[in-house]
């Protein structure tokens, strides 16, 4: 009889032990509506409740899980476990950090407790995404129109693989794209999903990351995508480094919009092997490119400067100056810090380092600006100082090119010189021409003049701008 009380006895208290051993554990409060993380922030906080927190074990965590995209825990991830009887007082908030492959719109999180053992059920649903790729990026390699044949169509893509000016979202598998087609200046419609687009409808078009409701800065440049009825059309080309841009930063990637087939040109030159829709180069120049749409051709040019910036002189090339007069020469420049050396007669001009010079001498001149933060590279500009064509009365029919500088030239009167739209023409006995122009300086002959016969006979046309036209000729004599 005493054996059998004894096990009674045993009976309750382990009973009672194990009751007081369980604790319950409310739906978790989130501390935010969408948790849209990044890589500079991935912090969210809940809070929960549970009952008795003397039924808590002093080795007990509390482990956050969060479901699959669907909101179920059949698999669930452990976001934050606590230290052993960290937590012990009721209500409780804990942190956790997302993973960075998640990407829905129906998360939930739960709360579980070691020990004792127990589960909450499962939070409100909230967007959840991990923004790996949270900036700009390119489609159409940044081409900002496109073109498309009657009836056809043209295939935006995004651009990849990525770079420092391009950090392409093709990089990371688990993203997904929605494009989308401006109906206003402040509205759009989704028309697609997917990393390309074929447009079939002349539009507006741009692609952004799919990051839900989440708020993000990864979209593209907008194109201009048009429908083109006629055999040839005009398009754009691209280059990769910008245009201007610094040569010594390499080889930069001019691109075309998509076609069929490609041949690229160079200052008019066909480029031999050149018929991809990219080409990389390093030269300045005119650089054109004919595409082959299907039903159409498109053309494209861009005239391409490796200076890495744009300068400009405010002159021509040969400029007239009156005796004692000035002339001042301004050179405006976007180089970055840029440095100033003028030069006279291929020497340093001393102290003129500014953007203007005071000419006040006849010469050849010379200014070179270099850009001396960044691009370290330099652009240089030649131009004359002249004293004014003396007022010649009649065409002289003699001259006598012996270096004594004495009738040294052929020099006519003003109304036939450069600045007056005047053709001049120099042709010798044969009437093989030696000279023609519409700018002429007074200064034939430039070169030395080889006698094959004593006292050489030239003759001349001059034909004014209105067709006015004198005639004839020019002995030349030792």
């Amino acid at each position: 009889m005493m054996r059998n009380f004894t096990l009674i006895i045993f009976f309750l208290f382990s009973l009672t032990s194990t009751l007081s051993a369980q604790i319950v554990i409310s739906t978790p409060s989130l501390g935010f509506s969408q948790a849209c993380a990044s890589e500079s922030f991935n912090t969210y906080y809940v809070t929960f409740t549970f009952s008795p927190e003397s039924g808590l074990s002093p080795s007990n965590q509390f482990i956050i899980e969060l479901s699959d995209d669907t909101g179920s825990f059949a698999i669930p991830i452990i976001v934050n476990t606590s230290a052993q009887g960290a937590v012990t007082t009721s209500p409780a908030t804990l942190g956790f950090s997302l993973p960075t492959t998640i990407s829905s719109e129906t998360y939930k999180v739960r709360i579980k407790s070691t020990a004792p053992v127990a589960t909450s059920t499962g939070s409100v649903s909230f967007p959840a995404y991990y923004k790996v790729q949270d900036e700009p990026f390119s489609i159409n390699n940044l081409i900002e129109n496109a073109v498309f044949c009657s009836g056809g169509s043209y295939l935006l893509s995004i651009d990849n693989p990525g770079s420092p000016s391009n950090n392409s979202p093709l990089q990371y598998p688990s993203l997904s794209f929605n494009w989308f087609k401006e109906t206003s200046l402040t509205t759009s419609i989704l028309v697609a999903s997917g990393e390309t687009l074929s447009v079939t409808e002349p539009g507006i078009y741009y692609v952004e990351t799919d990051y839900g409701s989440c708020t993000s800065n990864s979209f593209s440049n907008r194109v201009t995508v048009s429908e083109s009825s006629s055999g040839e059309i005009t398009a754009s080309i691209s280059s990769s480094l910008g245009n201007p841009y610094c040569s010594t930063q390499g080889s930069t990637t001019l691109n075309a919009i998509n076609g069929n087939s490609y041949q690229w040109f160079k200052d008019g030159e066909i480029i031999a092997d050149a018929t991809n829709q990219m080409l990389v180069t390093n030269e300045s120049g005119y650089y054109e490119v004919s595409i082959d749409l299907g039903d159409c051709v498109a053309n494209a040019s861009i005239d391409l400067d490796t200076t890495g910036f744009s300068s400009s002189i405010d002159i021509d090339e040969i400029i007239f100056l009156e005796e004692g007069g000035t002339i001042i020469v301004t050179v405006s420049t976007t180089a970055n810090t840029p440095e100033f050396i003028w030069y006279l007669d291929d020497a340093v001009v001393a102290g003129a380092i500014n953007s203007s010079y005071e000419v006040s001498e006849p010469g050849n001149y010379k200014v070179v600006v270099t850009q001396t933060i960044g691009c370290n590279v330099s652009e240089e500009f030649d131009f004359i100082i002249s004293e004014p064509f003396p007022d010649i009365a009649n065409i002289p029919n003699l001259i006598s090119p012996n270096g004594d500088n004495i009738n040294d030239t052929w020099m006519i009167p003003i109304e036939y010189v450069a600045g007056t739209n005047t053709e001049v023409i120099i042709m010798d006995s044969y009437g093989k021409i030696v000279l023609q122009t519409s700018d002429y300086q007074n200064n034939w002959p430039q070169d030395e003049l080889k006698f094959k016969n004593v006292n050489p006979v030239y003759y001349y046309v001059i034909t004014t701008q209105n067709n006015k036209t004198k005639k004839g000729s020019i002995t030349v004599i030792k």
